[in-house]
């Protein structure tokens, strides 16, 4: 994503990655039973397979910002990471991730992605941006919450508007074509190839 303006910012409570976490954990705890294998609008991920991808991104924070490779942690978080109860294997990796944003200087740190090395903050952002849209996505499978927070959606919008098409990466289907006026969520959802509403 686009390298932010949020410098030198540690992921305190009041961090667009931290309301990001809380707004994705407020939808986990909405799940019901009967919902674990709803569809999602993310092709081939029910909402378990869906919370499970996310579960495991926050158990990479640590990790990588320790200064540890992705060929170093190999498989380690690869197929289920949420066991018999999820909401707690989420809520346990999501509070050490964003612990490990507290420590001072942890922004300026440089991160081994799979792709190459980019800057904390930069792997910050992204994460942030992940957790929003896929926010939308977990409200979408279970019904529930499906507006999110202005502030999140702009900070998302802003990350994202300047990529262009997002397909090219693989990790996003085509873009959608919105209104004119339509609202900063409709535009980030369909700059994601998803329609809102």
């Amino acid at each position: 994503m686009a390298h932010s303006r949020r410098h030198q910012r540690a992921a305190r409570s009041d961090t667009p990655y931290s309301e990001a976490l809380a707004a994705f954990d407020e939808r986990v705890r909405l799940i019901t039973p009967d919902r674990w294998d709803s569809p999602t609008p993310c092709a081939d991920w029910s909402v378990r397979d869906l919370v499970n991808h996310l579960t495991a991104e926050q158990l990479w924070v640590p990790e990588l910002l320790m200064g540890t490779t992705t060929g170093e942690v190999g498989s380690r978080f690869d197929g289920d990471v949420l066991g018999d109860d999820p909401v707690a294997a989420w809520a346990a990796a999501a509070e050490a991730a964003r612990r490990a944003w507290e420590v001072p200087g942890a922004t300026e740190l440089t991160v081994h992605l799979s792709f190459g090395d980019v800057s904390g903050q930069d792997y910050l952002d992204q994460l942030t941006t992940d957790l929003v849209i896929h926010a939308w996505d977990l409200a979408e499978g279970i019904g529930k919450h499906t507006r999110l927070p202005g502030d999140l959606v702009d900070f998302a919008l802003g990350e994202v508007a300047g990529h262009g098409d997002l397909a090219s990466s693989g990790m996003f289907d085509p873009p959608l074509p919105v209104p004119e006026g339509a609202s900063p969520q409709t535009r980030l959802l369909a700059l994601t190839g998803r329609r809102d509403g």
